[in-house]
């Protein structure tokens, strides 16, 4: 029976070769495997996704009670009120439109004071626009227009009603 080169090198040369390296020695492997590298990486970069807007969203806690009181910095904001026909309120007082920079400046007794105007949604645009105009002209800058909450959104189509 005769051998080919090739069956020669694989029935003894091979062997030599393993002797003279030693038993079971491999050689060194000259590339790192990056795959389970970038996995965690991926699954990280996910975490920290889906976290992050939690974080600046806060977490609902029962904050304990204390004897201490309130910070007295903040000045109690004044309320301006205006019904759907036109009709102008300081607080829970009526006010004609003429008395209302006077009564406002007086009130605030010149601290820098929050304004928050609640109108109707049946007021005219016109009257609000004067009321705010008024206010801002009397040297109020911190106006607040306060809306309900549970209206559509922009965009959105209005929906009918049954």
């Amino acid at each position: 029976m005769a051998l080919s080169a090739n069956d020669a090198f694989a029935a003894g040369g091979g062997r030599r070769n393993r002797r003279r390296y030693g038993r079971g020695r491999r050689g060194a492997l000259s590339e790192i495997n990056v795959t389970p590298l970038v996995d965690v990486m991926l699954v990280l970069l996910i975490v920290f996704m889906i976290s992050a807007p939690l974080l600046t969203a806060g977490v609902p806690v029962e904050l304990p009670k204390t004897e201490a009181g309130a910070i007295q910095d903040q000045p109690e904001p004044l309320t301006v009120s205006i019904r759907a026909d036109g009709s102008i309120y300081l607080g829970e007082d009526p006010v004609p439109f003429a008395g209302l920079a006077p009564r406002m400046q007086a009130l605030s007794e010149g601290q820098s004071r929050p304004v928050y105007v609640r109108a109707d949604r049946h007021a005219t645009y016109e009257v609000v626009a004067q009321v705010m105009a008024a206010l801002s002209t009397s040297g109020f800058s911190s106006i607040n227009l306060i809306t309900d909450t549970g209206g559509p959104s922009s965009g959105a189509e209005e929906q009918a009603g049954p």
